[in-house]
């Protein structure tokens, strides 16, 4: 079909690939290919330079702060994280009880602002004797906040065990004190002690806390000494203390042997075999059928106050 009429063409298609833009508007270019000179007109945007600048300054101020996080996290929610046994058995530094002890904050961890506590479950059916004997002990080397409750799981408790941390007769703000011992009597099979409440599972068993405790004391041993004192401790809570009475009277025979070299179960110095093994002698009732060398160790504990102290409990 014809048509109607007929349109000129307004232009041609070279004119249209040649001057028609290719987007919308053009700006010049900020990038170059690495290792190209920028051309000599060329100088960086004021502005850009300004931004670049403090882009870099947010980010070293977030990785500080990310620094700073991180350290304060490790201390709060790991605060055994810097505890390290093995400088604990590196060599025998045997040292009185009366010198200054370890650095607590480095055995149970630093928390400001805030007193390290030890907080530990027992059952008054069966006190932990060797733990109150640890705790006198540590009285005398640290300014220890002392306390006692009773859980509802337990209905009656003798008077002696409420009382068996004695009486504060001065009472001092809390953050004066090194070390916080709080004693709970409840119904538990054994003895669960902790540190750090929300952070670590429970130690449990009397030998494992006795351990623990008497580590705080600073003393250093060697693998051999440390590996003779576990021995003892293990030997008095699983045959002498619940073993039958044949057990007892092999454990009380090598005793007799090992005293009758040393002054000590272990080495010239007392160390938490003997207080472990002497409060286990005192709950099984075999104190006075002991042999002549244990009798005379045992009168050495309790020339100790610590020893005597805990005597008044079992009376």
């Amino acid at each position: 079909m014809p048509a109607m009429y007929k349109v000129r063409p307004l232009h041609s298609a070279g004119v249209l690939a040649e001057h028609l833009p290719s987007c919308m508007y053009s700006l010049p270019n900020l990038h170059r290919a690495p290792g190209t000179a920028a051309p000599p007109q060329e100088e960086a945007d004021p502005s850009l330079q300004a931004l670049e600048s403090r882009q870099e300054e947010i980010l070293k101020r977030l990785y500080e702060l990310k620094s700073a996080v991180d350290g304060l996290s490790k201390m709060i929610q790991t605060p055994d994280a810097d505890f390290d046994v093995t400088n604990i058995i590196q060599t025998d530094e045997f040292s009185p009880l009366t010198t200054n002890g370890a650095d607590l904050d480095l055995m149970l961890g630093k928390d400001y602002g805030a007193l390290k506590d030890v907080v530990i479950n027992a059952n008054p059916s069966l006190p932990p004797l060797s733990l109150l004997v640890i705790h006198s002990l540590l009285c005398e080397r640290y300014k220890i906040l002392s306390a006692v409750h009773t859980h509802s799981s337990v209905k009656n408790v003798p008077e002696n065990l409420l009382k068996c941390f004695g009486e504060q007769t001065k009472k001092q703000p809390r953050h004066e004190y090194q070390l916080g011992f709080t004693l709970i009597w409840k119904d538990v099979p054994k003895p669960q002690m902790k540190f750090s409440i929300q952070t670590m599972c429970p130690i449990e068993g009397e030998g494992n806390i006795a351990r623990f405790l008497f580590s705080l004391f600073g003393h250093k041993y060697n693998a051999v000494t440390s590996t003779l004192i576990d021995s003892w401790v293990d030997t008095a809570i699983f045959q002498l203390k619940e073993g039958s009475s044949k057990e007892r009277g092999a454990v009380l025979r090598s005793m007799n042997a090992a005293l009758g070299k040393s002054s000590w179960l272990v080495g010239n110095e007392l160390t938490v075999a003997d207080v472990v093994a002497w409060c286990a002698l005192q709950q099984t009732g075999t104190a006075n059928a002991a042999p002549a060398n244990v009798q005379k160790w045992m009168k050495s504990c309790e020339n100790l106050a610590p020893f005597s102290s805990v005597m008044k409990l079992l009376k």
